[in-house]
């Protein structure tokens, strides 16, 4: 089971598309640990985009140098026919080619050399925003007392004021929020957000939660919406609400 999404992981179909074998076999190899098995691998741009109109993948993970058609050309193709989250893969570090990229339809851009379990995790990312919009009506602005939580959107307004949060923040905000009232473990949390094992989580997940608290609440020493229950988690609640 995907920790993000909730659905099955070996139910997902991943494009992989590179011109090196051995980042196609590296890449395949974390998705599995991960337990996505039906990887889809391709070393040509225009074979990729043949493929994804026959297969229907749910995440494309796209070089941008390839032998034929560059990875760009080959996401401006697959965008005439596809919304499926692209995740882009190169060498290339510079500002305006991550512009580029996202420019032309990407969804992520990653440098070369990359971590593989750090592109995995990335893929659980893009899955989980890919449900958003495919369910909007379960995830659409969820109000709790002043806040309103808008995954769809990447916003967080508190008395119709923005709230500025970082990417972990704001993955922790929608986590509780999905699940308000509910205790979630700093385990489970570490494990949803981060994607990874939650061994020595405890300190990483406090930080975090912290510096939420100070960005959310009025009184970030004496917390209404983010609640600790101590030995258990934490809960988000309504604290208008009796």
């Amino acid at each position: 089971m995907d920790r993000l999404t909730g659905k099955p992981a070996d139910k997902y179909k991943i494009m992989v598309v590179d011109d090196e074998p051995d980042i196609l076999n590296l890449l395949e190899k974390a998705l599995n640990i991960e337990g996505y098995y039906n990887i889809i691998k391709i070393d040509k741009g225009l074979m990729a985009v043949n493929a994804c109109k026959e297969t229907h993948p749910d995440v494309i993970i796209l070089d941008v140098m390839l032998p034929d058609l560059d990875g760009y050309e080959v996401c401006r193709q697959i965008r005439e026919f596809s919304l499926c989250p692209i995740l882009f893969l190169s060498s290339k570090n510079d500002e305006l080619d991550k512009i580029l990229g996202l420019a032309v339809g990407g969804d992520d851009y990653v440098t070369k050399p990359f971590s593989p379990k750090e592109i995995a995790y990335r893929v659980k990312a893009q899955l989980r925003r890919a449900q958003y919009r495919l369910h909007p009506s379960e995830h659409y602005p969820v109000k709790i007392g002043e806040l309103m939580i808008d995954p769809e959107g990447c916003q967080v307004l508190k008395g119709g004021a923005p709230i500025e949060l970082t990417a972990r923040e704001f993955e922790i905000l929608c986590h509780l929020a999905e699940n308000k009232g509910r205790v979630i473990s700093r385990e489970r949390l570490y494990e949803t957000i981060w994607g990874e094992d939650s061994l020595g989580c405890d300190n990483t997940m406090m930080v975090h939660i912290r510096h939420l608290r100070e960005k959310i609440e009025d009184d970030p020493a004496s917390p209404k919406y983010i609640i600790t229950m101590k030995g258990l988690g934490y809960k988000l609640v309504n604290p208008y609400e009796t």
